[in-house]
């Protein structure tokens, strides 16, 4: 599958198939994740691969949202702030989530690559979510990935919003380009 093909195929989903992937397979979409640029090359970033249907459906409770109980597995993003916030101070947080965010979208675009589905879950409750996975207080937990397959639905395809009403240039709010000036006389 080319980039392109991916980025326009990647969508939420949220209604599994009862077939179970290859946890391999998952393997090699996490690994995509370590290739996201992060603030001063210090890796922050953590997985946790989930496979237990008790603590999959506990993280469901945690996130208030029951179609996280049809995944065969979660894959949970987490950040370590000490190393980046000791860098960068308080500004390390802001890095934190950018940084997970560029890995989360490498992550996703693999996941389409392999044929896999899976919908980004940002809201739970943490200390929930902390409690269900045995994860330290100092960690944070940036996001919740269920994996399974699509079960395949006869549905509209969204719309996207139209790149013009969103591209500015030079200033936000314009909606030109500069012409390019020539110094040819």
């Amino acid at each position: 599958m080319k980039l392109d093909e991916a980025i326009q195929k990647r969508h939420s989903v949220r209604r599994f198939s009862d077939k179970k992937p290859d946890w391999r397979t998952i393997i090699e979409c996490i690994d995509s994740a370590r290739y996201a640029p992060m603030a001063g090359n210090i890796f922050s970033l953590q997985f946790i691969l989930v496979d237990n249907p008790e603590t999959i459906s506990r993280v469901a409770e945690a996130a208030a949202q029951d179609f996280i109980k049809q995944a065969k597995y979660l894959v949970v993003f987490c950040s370590n702030p000490t190393q980046t916030t000791r860098y960068y101070g308080e500004r390390g947080y802001d890095y934190l989530r950018q940084q997970a965010g560029a890995a989360i979208q490498n992550f996703l675009l693999k996941i389409t690559e392999k044929g896999l589905a899976t919908c980004w879950i940002g809201h739970f409750e943490n200390t929930e979510m902390k409690k269900a996975l045995g994860i330290s207080s100092k960690i944070e937990v940036e996001a919740i990935f269920p994996i399974g397959y699509e079960h395949k639905i006869k549905a509209k395809p969204k719309k996207k919003c139209n790149l013009y009403n969103i591209l500015y240039f030079n200033k936000y709010k314009n909606k030109k380009m500069n012409k390019i000036k020539t110094g040819l006389a």
